[in-house]
């Protein structure tokens, strides 16, 4: 089992940048992948971007490629997403999501991950 808390939320202006932090608890944090989420009032939650075990595989979605980067740091158990060039339509709860899945598996899909954190809201002004 793994608990996850995110940080590093806020306000911040349309073009600006952002990193947001996940801190997972637990001692094999490298045996999940794991995977940043988006809601937005009103609307359903978005896949962001996802990064394999060791973090050799990463997955974006659409909407955010070539903007925003995932990546993990094991040593740390933490996993980031740096959001740059970021626009109002980014704004929402972010959420960090984990599982044990296969080393090279990137899951998409919020149904394939178990643990969620509590997540983080992003305000983009224009």
């Amino acid at each position: 089992q793994v608990q996850l808390v995110e940080s590093g939320g806020g306000l911040v202006q349309a073009g600006g940048s952002l990193r947001l932090s996940c801190a997972a608890s637990g001692r094999t944090f490298s045996s999940y992948a794991m995977g940043w989420f988006r809601q937005a009032p009103g609307k359903e939650r978005e896949f962001v971007a996802g990064i394999s075990r060791s973090g050799g595989y990463t997955y974006y979605g659409d909407s955010v490629k070539g903007r925003f980067t995932i990546s993990r740091d094991n040593a740390k158990n933490t996993t980031y997403l740096q959001m740059n060039s970021v626009k109002p339509e980014d704004t929402a709860v972010y959420y960090c999501a984990a599982d044990i899945r296969p080393p090279t598996v990137v899951p998409r899909n919020q149904n394939q991950y178990k643990y969620w954190g509590q997540g983080t809201q992003v305000t983009v002004s224009s």
